[in-house]
């Protein structure tokens, strides 16, 4: 079965169809779903989420975009939300120099405040980076948080950038880019990379694959991107979904 590993379901995209979306997902073989929060509102939604279904897991963390609205009182009522029994990781944390906003400088201290946490709490990481492939990697490897295990969220950097990733023992989370023509790069990372270091996420409502670009995603398109992944690195699609469901449920701690 598919385990999708990064998914946005209490976003508003949902609102009118969340429920009928969600009991749909085990009868089109999707196993697992771990809800990623963003921003102070989802982290209660997605462990909300969690709660309400048995299949639905959630991370907690707050994006690079939102740190401005971050201090002392609020990294610990996160503290405390990540301690929750559904909560199988931090995230989604990291830097957005694509934005640029806020100043850099409060984003590199959220990010390295939220990772002591992970490390308080043994909790692996769900990684933001867009344009600071070399800050994330840098800040990373300071924190020494290579045994909590990290996810490198809809990885966007080259195969040069990915070896680095890889090296330190990282999962890349491959996502609808990968089936897109424009998607070269990406195409190049998967056949480079290991199967055993790959898994699969769509980022919905983000990010559909091809033939659905430009729609509303969900998990009933992963199997696009699997089928991709087998194509480019020519092996069993079957395959490709029981590895990287495998690698899923070992970084999420998920027996």
């Amino acid at each position: 079965m598919i385990f999708e590993t990064h998914a946005h379901y209490e976003d508003e995209a949902f609102d009118k169809d969340r429920r009928e979306l969600l009991d749909s997902l085990r009868k089109n073989n999707i196993e697992y779903v771990v809800n990623i929060s963003s921003g102070f509102r989802t982290v209660e939604q997605s462990i909300e989420l969690a709660k309400e279904y048995d299949f639905i897991y959630a991370s907690v963390g707050i994006h690079p975009g939102d740190t401005k609205e971050m201090d002392e009182e609020k990294l610990l009522w996160l503290k405390e939300k990540a301690e929750e029994s559904k909560v199988v990781a931090i995230g989604e944390i990291g830097l957005d120099y694509y934005w640029d906003t806020p100043d850099r400088k409060i984003q590199q201290l959220w990010f390295e405040r939220q990772m002591d946490m992970a490390k308080e709490l043994n909790k692996p990481l769900v990684i933001h980076s867009r344009d600071a492939a070399n800050d994330t990697y840098s800040m990373m490897k300071e924190a020494q948080v290579g045994d909590l295990g990290a996810i490198i969220h809809c990885f966007g950097y080259g195969k040069e950038q990915a070896r680095f990733y890889l090296n330190e023992g990282y999962y890349l989370g491959i996502g609808g880019v990968v089936t897109f023509t424009n998607g070269r790069k990406l195409k190049e990372v998967v056949a480079y990379a290991p199967l055993e270091q790959l898994v699969l996420e769509t980022d919905c409502p983000y990010l559909s694959p091809v033939p659905y670009r430009g729609k509303r995603n969900s998990s009933l398109y992963l199997p696009y991107i699997a089928k991709e992944i087998a194509k480019i690195k020519n092996i069993d699609y079957d395959t490709v979904i029981a590895v990287t469901n495998e690698n899923a449920k070992k970084i999420y701690k998920i027996p």
